[in-house]
Parts: C-alpha cells; structure tokens; sequence
C-alpha cells in the first residue's frame, strides 16, 4: 500500500489542487478529511505520513484553525509550503437564478474574500460557514443551502452549475498550503527558506514582544508572519506564531533561537522548510554582520581573548 497524505477534504478543494502540485503527491495515496483537525491528528496517530492544510492566505492573514492545531497537541512539523491564487466561483444546483439565492455557504476563510461581491450582488443572502469550500458544494448538491463558494472545478465534482465565475475583492489573491508530518530532520537548507516558531513569554512586561521580536532583527532576520493566538489560560495571555526568514542551520538563525529558548517560557519549532516560488537568487544579501563566516569569526575572537591572544 502507498503511504497516505491526508489533506482538507472533501474532493474538489483547493488543498487538494493545490496539494497535485506537489510531484511526490503522485506516489501518495491522497486521503480527504472532514477537518484541518481530523486531518493532522490522522498523522499524529500515524494513520497518514503527512497531512496537507491551508495555513495563510494573503487577504486574511494566519488561518487559525491550523495555527491552533499547531501550537496545541502533539508537536508536529512543516516540511513543505505552496502558495496557490484563489479565485472564487458561486456554483448553484442546476436551474438556480441569483435571484432565487437566500442562502449561501464556505469555509470561514473564503468570507473575507468575497465580502464586496456578496454585499454588492446578494445583499439578503445569509452565511453559513462550511468544514471547507468543497463540503460547502456538497450541502449544496444535498438541497442544504442555495448556493456556495468555492472552486470553479468543483462543479462538475457536484452535478453543480456555475452562476458566477472569478468572484474576488482582492486581486492576485493567494493561499499558502503546508506540508506537515511528524519531527524528524529538517531538509538541508536551500539558500531560500523559512523557519517557523511558536513562542509563548515568560511573563507579561512592558516591551516584552519588543524583547522577542528583537532577537531576530538583532540577527538581521527578517520576519515573514507574526500572528498572536490565546493561550486558553485568560484574557491577556497569548503566544505568537512566527514566520522568520533563514534555516535552522544558518548561525544567525539558530542563534537567535537560543537567545528565544534563554528568555522564553516555551519555544515551539514548526520546521525549517523551502520558501514556495522563490529562489536563492531572489532572497537579497544578508546584513553586515549576520553571515555563518561572521558569526564563526566573532566565535573564534572571543576564544582568543578567553585565551589571552587578543
């Protein structure tokens, strides 16, 4: 039997369209779950190799959802990252006019994304949140709503008809997917790629975000996501879900994180992994002071003073 990606279901998302880009998903048996949470605990139990989930997209922000998922639990890590352009579709069963449209449905993620159009074309209509844009089609095929966001490729998926087509409020909108699977070694670094952290503070201080956040602009690394998430433990407490530039294998990078693990409660490593579509050539030079060689230099010259051979 192949091993299994478990990925956002049901058929005819765009996870899974998303999720056929990636050349290994060929030698994959890929396997649709009815959450991002069903889907990632079928790799904690072992039941999937890795699961394939939304995580940002460019409109929004963090997908929260995942992030919770990944901050909570079991400790899971990102091996891989795809950026897909979302445009939306309004499919509808066979024979259904705007005008007969009273309720609509997708994912919680989607809404932000057609806000304008919906207030614009149906104004009347009520959401519905749906597990994910394809279930939505399915409640819709079943009779459960009137109509539904979602991929245009969808429909056929459902016996649906497509009522609108390239349904957006931002133009070149993207969501970004990750591959996700149990810790292990991260892959060698590429010259372009991210690391990803949780950090939870120590205590709540005055210019205790800045004291974490400086870590890393110390190094000169640049950070691509921060998104704050509740604890659980009361109002006021969060920790923050962290997209930085660089590998875990680059000094400037790992050395920060030391300089995390000292100062924080807890420091949650999600992975270091290649950025999607961009390559070594696009990331730009690094800041004085912050490549492997400086670092080893400033190493070397602390040794020598230690040794009185300054």
């Amino acid at each position: 039997m192949p091993a299994s990606y478990a990925y956002l279901g049901p058929e005819g998302t765009f996870t899974e369209v998303a999720l056929r880009t990636l050349p290994e998903s060929a030698t994959r048996e890929l396997v649709p779950y009815v959450s991002v949470q069903s889907a990632l605990d079928a790799v904690r139990t072992g039941e999937a190799e890795a699961a394939f989930v939304p995580i940002e997209n460019s409109v929004e922000g963090g997908i929260t959802t995942t992030l919770d998922e990944l901050v909570a639990g079991q400790p899971l890590m990102i091996y891989r990252e795809v950026l897909l352009s979302i445009t939306f579709a309004l499919l509808a069963r066979p024979g259904t006019r705007l005008s007969d449209i009273k309720t609509v449905t997708a994912h919680p993620a989607a809404q932000p994304q057609v806000r304008n159009w919906l207030k614009a074309h149906l104004p009347e209509a009520a959401w519905e949140s749906a597990a994910s844009n394809a279930d939505g089609a399915r409640l819709v095929q079943e009779g459960r709503y009137d109509a539904a966001f979602a991929g245009e490729f969808a429909a056929a998926r459902y016996g649906l008809e497509v009522l609108e087509a390239d349904i957006h409020d931002a133009e070149n909108a993207q969501t970004r997917f990750v591959l996700v699977g149990r810790p292990a070694r991260p892959a060698a670094p590429t010259g372009a790629d991210k690391t990803s952290v949780v950090l939870w503070q120590r205590d709540d201080h005055p210019g205790g975000l800045r004291d974490l956040l400086g870590e890393f602009a110390t190094r000169g690394i640049n950070l691509m996501l921060l998104q704050s998430r509740p604890t659980g433990a009361g109002i006021g407490n969060y920790c923050f879900c962290i997209d930085a530039e660089g590998h875990i294998s680059d000094r400037r990078v790992a050395d920060a994180l030391m300089g995390l693990k000292r100062s924080c409660l807890q420091v949650r490593y999600l992975g270091s992994y290649p950025r999607a579509e961009v390559e070594p050539s696009d990331v730009g030079a690094l800041r004085p002071g912050t490549s492997d060689e400086e670092f080893t230099a400033a190493a070397d010259w602390v040794a020598r003073c230690q040794d009185g051979r300054f």
